[in-house]
């Protein structure tokens, strides 16, 4: 797992769950409290992916979108070394299982291996889903049933990998920020 203390990784805390249920915005606000973060794979990889017209596209090969989607996330887990303090992530390797599992595909042993070896901070904060503020947009194509399907998905996984799973309340930004700074025993940098 490279030079690293044995518990470095407990500064690297994920925040999952369904989309549109305000994960990314609690990442900005983290990152404008002066937190160092580390941005979500999906939206990224499609933004890339429709400007190269590449296949690794969540409706058109949903394999090679989760494959890139599990390079990025192990990117920023090594990347999150070089911080000095808490790393906040926009959802972590283990994510990767669950939209494997959601889309009916199998998960590669690889895969599998990533999300035991590639360890966050055992408490994960996740993020329910969310009707009243939940939008679709170009990137963003899932129902709101999709969403909460999403939420269920990665939200066992992490359960199964030994987390602690964290419900952010269902409130404004502002007060899910002091949550997460309060339970993760944190003030703003």
């Amino acid at each position: 797992m490279g030079k690293f203390m044995q518990n470095d990784f407990d500064r690297f805390i994920v925040l999952t769950g369904g989309p549109g249920s305000g994960k990314t915005t609690l990442i900005e606000a983290l990152k404008a409290a002066g937190f160092a973060t580390a941005p979500e794979a999906g939206r990224d990889i499609i933004r890339d992916q429709v400007a190269i017209g590449g296949a690794a596209l969540p409706w058109q090969d949903r394999t090679l979108f989760a494959d890139l989607m599990l390079s990025w996330e192990l990117r920023s887990w090594h990347a999150a070394h070089a911080e000095p303090g808490p790393v906040f992530f926009d959802r972590g390797a283990p994510d990767t299982i669950g939209y494997l599992r959601l889309c009916g595909l199998p998960v590669p042993d690889h895969v599998t291996s990533a999300a035991e070896k590639f360890r966050y901070a055992r408490r994960v904060f996740i993020a329910p889903p969310w009707p009243e503020i939940f939008a679709q947009d170009e990137e963003r194509k899932q129902t709101l049933d999709e969403a909460e399907r999403t939420f269920q998905s990665v939200t066992s996984v992490y359960a199964e990998l030994g987390y602690e799973l964290v419900p952010l309340p269902l409130a404004p930004v502002e007060e899910r920020l002091r949550f997460v700074l309060d339970t993760a025993g944190l003030t703003q940098a």
